[in-house]
């Protein structure tokens, strides 16, 4: 059994003398060292047969290789894994036994052929798919390069261009597509792959079919002038989109290496950048965010007690504003029912008519056919009652915020509802047990927060109570993944983990603002940092309305560590709201673009009058840096404390939310992640070196201020969290 467990290859010599190898390593056959080490053996073993004319390559159970498998990173980060000496894998195996054999080897590829997958099978004389076969390089989305000649072997397939584009947006292609640019040569049924394959390899060993090493092949490369320009414009493409990223200008160079010094310099090239990308701080933070992710959906005592998600059937949406049309629109996108409830005609008509639009952009930027559309569209019901919600499983609640409405609607959705039915709200602040507080249904009530726009964001935040049934969270989970989004389990308080640990960051901004910081120089900073927007446009967006509600919340709930600042306020008073308005921090052209307003300085120096804080000249001169960790340092120390009441399961949850819900850099890692590497001791002084100068809302918590006294991680999971949970 022993074996079985690891990756491994199988070796099956058939009549016609073709060897056929097998990569087994369930569930996406990913190329593990086990796996590797066996494909030698196995290649080494073919070619020493007599009996063995040719070579056909696969994957077991429809899937040919979904790439390195990406565990064995970690512990090469680490340094716990032991690896082979870098370049023999890719020179060594690949290149000199697979690639040079004397027996030629088609590559038969079904499901999908990703990263090192595709590597292996480009390193074969010929490849043959199937139509929906998916082939792709994606390691840059883990702050990587191919490792395995993919800089090499792709753009002699396929030309300059396409490979770049294929490996700096990591879009795999379809079998189709890979057909006609030449980096398969056959397509053909899932039944006829092995078949097809296994003639081709005979064709060519018997020199019916042209015998083609792909590192060798130049016919596909782009004259060097047209290179150059190729390569240029790749390069100002990536400093304009992603400034702070140096992998893939990387990658540029090493495809541009073998273009100029040969192939061979070019994996030589790929394999000395490789591991200096494999040990800097991006890849470990895109890897981070990449297991993060997975690990969402583990909830300990809920999603480990063998339930089965329950099958939903038909949603109600309650609501059909921003937010209710929203998630309409993602769950009929899903193929799930939906009926939108609203209170009277007009309301209901402008409902449907957002969801209708949410499709109608889809249609237009060609995301969806015609007869995808009305097949989408005829899945979506109105209602201006209870009556159709005799047989719905799951209702989701996304009225405005108002404490009253939203107990009366649970009062009558519990009377109208099945007894199964799930009753979700959409709520972003309110506390679930106050929602619930006039129903007897508390084991069924959970929160289902979604960010807006709702069928656009992916994060999608499950509320529990302590009340809420296990069922229903795993049912809840389920939903979230068919309808891609990440979800993540939290406890229910204030703000629940997103909007909680983030409102440190709007007050910070505005703490800053009144103490003399030009609130343009910090939206740039943290732009440049990598956030989406910097806070005061952030506000803008949002409207003031909703930025003095939630706020409001978190001023009543943490009043010992929230700053009140009167310059929204004073800017409401003067039919202010933000980008609806047109005026706010900044002002807006009616294409939205915004400029800066010179007018904003006198409803600043107005707040200032009122607070009594004066000008603090140390921080008119601070620096990008300095910026950046006020503004986020008082977010890594709420964190902390979400963290320490059990609010969140696991600092990585709490990566991933910030990401998906904030638009925090995935390249940082995440909030806890970014902080960890930057140091609890370091943050920990920060906070209280402030804190003696700007007051409470600085204040470092107490489960920063132990883990840096021990000098822990912040991410580990330490006595304090467990002892709450």
């Amino acid at each position: 059994m022993g074996s079985q467990a690891k990756g491994r290859t199988t070796l099956e010599v058939g009549a016609d003398g073709i060897a056929l190898i097998t990569i087994i390593n369930p569930p996406v056959n990913s190329l593990s060292f086990d796996v590797l080490f066996s494909l030698k053996e196995s290649y080494e073993q073919a070619l020493q047969r007599e009996d063995v004319k040719a070579i056909v390559l696969t994957g077991a159970r429809g899937k040919f290789s979904g790439g390195f498998d990406i565990t064995a990173f970690g512990g090469l980060q680490g340094g716990k894994a032991r690896e082979p000496r870098p370049g023999y894998i890719s020179v060594d195996v690949i290149t000199d036994i697979f690639e040079a054999a004397r027996k030629p080897a088609v590559a038969a590829i079904d499901g999908l052929a990703l990263g090192g997958g595709l590597e292996v099978a480009m390193a074969c004389h010929a490849r043959v798919s199937t139509k929906t076969t998916l082939l792709g390089l994606p390691e840059l989305q883990l702050g990587l390069i191919p490792g395995f000649g993919g800089t090499q072997r792709l753009p002699r397939l396929v030309g300059l261009s396409k490979a770049l584009e294929m490996m700096l947006t990591s879009m795999p292609v379809k079998g189709e597509e890979a057909f006609s640019l030449g980096l398969v040569d056959a397509i053909v049924p899932s039944e006829e792959l092995i078949s097809t394959a296994r003639k081709l390899a005979l064709d060519i060993s018997e020199r019916r079919k042209p015998w083609i090493i792909s590192l060798h092949r130049t016919d596909k490369l782009e004259s060097l002038g047209d290179a150059r320009e190729i390569f240029k414009f790749a390069r100002a493409q990536i400093r304009k989109q992603a400034p702070n990223l140096m992998h893939p200008l990387v990658c540029i160079d090493v495809v541009e290496t073998g273009v100029v010094s040969g192939p061979r310099a070019g994996l030589w090239k790929e394999i000395e950048d490789f591991q200096v990308l494999l040990h800097a701080d991006t890849s470990k933070s895109l890897i981070n965010i990449f297991f993060a992710q997975r690990g969402t959906t583990k909830v300990p005592g809920v999603t480990d007690l063998g339930l089965k998600p329950r099958r939903i059937k038909k949603v109600a949406v309650v609501g059909g504003g921003l937010m209710g049309s929203g998630i309409a629109t993602a769950l009929v996108l899903s193929n799930y029912p939906v009926i939108l409830k609203e209170v009277n005609d007009k309301f209901l008509k402008a409902g449907l008519d957002r969801v209708r639009a949410n499709l109608q952009s889809r249609l237009r930027k060609g995301k969806m056919t015609p007869e995808k559309f009305e097949k989408t569209i005829s899945l979506l019901d109105g209602a201006l009652d209870y009556e159709s919600f005799k047989d719905v499983d799951m209702v989701i609640e996304a009225v405005i915020e108002n404490v009253s409405l939203k107990q009366q609607i649970f009062v009558d959705l519990e009377k109208y509802c099945p007894p199964h039915c799930i009753l979700a709200t959409n709520t972003s602040t309110i506390d679930l047990e106050l929602i619930g507080e006039r129903t007897k249904s508390h084991d069924r009530i959970v929160g289902a927060h979604f960010f807006s726009p709702a069928h656009v964001m992916p994060l999608l935040e499950v509320v529990r109570t302590k009340r809420t049934a296990p069922q229903v969270i795993v049912d809840l989970i389920d939903v979230g993944k068919k309808i891609k989004k990440a979800p993540v389990v939290v406890g229910n308080c204030t703000g629940f983990a997103v909007n909680r640990m983030f409102f440190p960051y709007t007050q910070a901004a505005l703490l800053l603002v009144e103490h003399g910081v030009d609130p343009y120089q910090m939206d740039r900073a943290v732009f440049k940092f990598g956030m989406p927007m910097g806070p005061f446009r952030l506000i803008d967006l949002v409207g003031f309305g909703v930025a003095i509600a939630t706020g409001g919340q978190f001023v009543q709930n943490f009043p010992d560590r929230t700053f009140k600042s009167m310059i929204i306020p004073l800017m409401q008073e003067d039919k202010r709201a933000g980008e609806t308005t047109q005026k706010g921090f900044y002002i807006y052209d009616k294409n939205r673009k915004a400029k800066p307003d010179p007018e904003l300085k006198k409803y600043i120096e107005k707040a200032r009058t009122m607070s009594g804080i004066s000008i603090d000249h140390k921080l008119t001169k601070l620096t990008e840096k300095d910026i950046i960790e006020m503004v986020f340092f008082p977010v890594v120390n709420e964190a902390c404390r979400v963290l320490a009441e059990g609010i969140a399961v696991k600092a990585a949850d709490l990566d991933i939310a910030g990401v998906m819900g904030m638009g925090f850099p995935p390249y940082r890692g995440g909030v806890m992640f970014w902080a960890d590497s930057l140091g609890s001791k370091y943050i920990y002084s920060r906070l209280e070196e402030w804190s003696k100068h700007y007051g409470g809302f600085f204040k470092p918590c107490a489960y920063l201020a132990e883990r840096a006294a021990q000098g822990a991680t912040l991410s580990s999971p330490s006595g304090v969290a467990k002892s709450r949970l």
